[in-house]
């Protein structure tokens, strides 16, 4: 769960869906009826006044329906905040922007409806096992997190409590926020619409299954157990239900805290190392990536102090709610741009976007082209040919310097230069996704201002452990 220190509280999440209904229907029909009036008085403008215009009543509307969803709370929230990350594609800009303030929500539950959320899923004996600080360490759009001790013996752990009534809303709530955004008119509603609402569906219905995030934690902590650089939390059965995950509190810094960033160059950059190299692992050998990058799902525990059992610094990894499972056929196109890129084979990398239904092979040579070389050019730190660098992006000792880098915003411009997204297609959402993560990744190496060049990790998971 990506969450924050909650602000302020609420007694009740709206989860009833006939009263979901009639509060989000009368926004779309208000905000409907606006953009109507608009665009009639619209029409006698010029070309450019229009467009403000336009631009300007889009911005307003998409601010009024994000409002309503915010005071909704609960799986509405998370939907718009999905829309918001895989929305930027096909939805206008002034929509998602919007849409992202949905993110800074951080209303919690109050205490006595937690508590009988406790109640009824473990019962007044199993509870009475737990001291619960009443008081959330987060709150997210799904849920909060409260810390507790198990009086027999201490032991520190955190209980993810799913918002009651969430889980069976997640259906009416996405029909109607689709119904929404249609009656408001911010998107135009066909095929690529409908199947991308459908994978929204598929991942709304796996972010609330406890059950599945209870099982993928302990499979993620089993595949790091032998590797001390990562912590994983142990999931607590006897505590765990269909809307309670407990695991063990795991203490850590914040990613971009002081005490992390007075840490030496070298011991940031064997973090940063652990992060890539988690990545490459998850792509490579897992098949199975946390797809969701945010800060807060990450703590860094610096070796010696409390909690710190070991003489390396290590990444505490938090909330496996988002970890997605990537099949053969999509993983072998995606890997085959990796080794492409490297190689600098533009032709291959090409392939493998249009295996991967990003690019189309009716496009003209010098978009694919420029598509093609906007890829590579992601590899930027891993790549065998360090020419290219600029300056400012390397150490006095030929490092890569991932902060001052500035790479992705870089990428981000390249795209935007080569008029690509004239041809850009909705892509498959697992591209959005690890793409994502890609970028998720690159910004915790910068955050930790880490400074190495990540040519032979790459080496050794396209190759094998014995590429030179």
């Amino acid at each position: 769960m990506s969450s924050s220190r909650p602000g302020k509280s609420v007694s009740r999440i709206k989860t009833g869906s006939f009263e979901r209904r009639l509060s989000l229907t009368r926004a779309g029909l208000f905000a409907g009826t606006r953009m109507a009036s608009h665009m009639a008085t619209n029409w006698f403008s010029n070309k450019e006044t229009r467009e403000q215009r336009h631009r300007a009543m889009l911005s307003s509307q998409a601010r009024f329906l994000v409002d309503e969803l915010g005071r909704l709370k609960g799986s509405v929230v998370k939907i718009g905040q999905v829309m918001a990350l895989y929305g930027e594609h096909f939805l206008p800009e002034e929509v998602t922007e919007a849409l992202h303030t949905l993110e800074d929500q951080t209303t919690s539950l109050e205490w006595p409806a937690i508590e009988r959320v406790l109640k009824a899923e473990l019962g007044e004996s199993r509870l009475s096992e737990l001291d619960i600080d009443p008081e959330p360490i987060g709150a997210a759009s799904l849920g909060q997190v409260h810390r507790a001790v198990r009086r027999s013996d201490g032991l520190e752990l955190v209980l993810k409590v799913q918002y009651p009534g969430v889980a069976d809303a997640v259906d009416s709530d996405l029909n109607a926020v689709a119904h929404l955004l249609k009656v408001a008119r911010l998107v135009s509603f066909g095929p690529e619409f409908n199947d991308w609402l459908e994978e929204v569906r598929e991942m709304m219905h796996r972010e609330v299954d406890y059950r599945l995030e209870a099982r993928t934690t302990e499979k993620f902590r089993q595949m790091l157990s032998h590797d001390p650089r990562f912590v994983v939390p142990r999931v607590l059965a006897e505590f765990s239900t269909d809307h309670i995950i407990a695991s063990t509190y795991e203490h850590g810094h914040s990613v971009s805290s002081v005490a992390v960033r007075e840490l030496p160059l070298e011991r940031r950059s064997a973090l940063g190392q652990a992060a890539l190299e988690l990545f490459f692992r998850e792509l490579f050998e897992w098949g199975e990536i946390q797809t969701d990058p945010n800060f807060g799902n990450y703590r860094i525990r610096i070796a010696g102090e409390q909690g710190g059992d070991s003489e390396t610094d290590r990444i505490v990894l938090l909330d496996f709610g988002a970890v997605q499972s990537y099949s053969s056929g999509f993983l072998k196109p995606v890997i085959q741009m990796i080794r492409a890129s490297y190689e600098e084979d533009l032709e291959q990398v090409v392939e493998g976007g249009i295996k991967l239904r990003f690019m189309s092979r009716d496009w003209p040579a010098e978009v694919l082209d420029k598509f093609g070389k906007v890829c590579m050019s992601v590899l930027e730190p891993l790549a065998k040919d360090r020419s290219q660098w600029p300056d400012y992006a390397v150490n006095s000792h030929g490092q890569y310097r991932w902060k001052q880098s500035d790479l992705p915003s870089r990428v981000a411009k390249q795209a935007a230069r080569s008029a690509i997204s004239r041809y850009f297609r909705v892509p498959p959402k697992e591209f959005v996704f690890l793409n994502r993560k890609l970028i998720g990744v690159y910004t915790f190496i910068a955050v930790l201002h880490s400074e190495f060049n990540g040519e032979n990790l790459l080496r050794k998971y396209l190759y094998g452990s014995g590429a030179a």
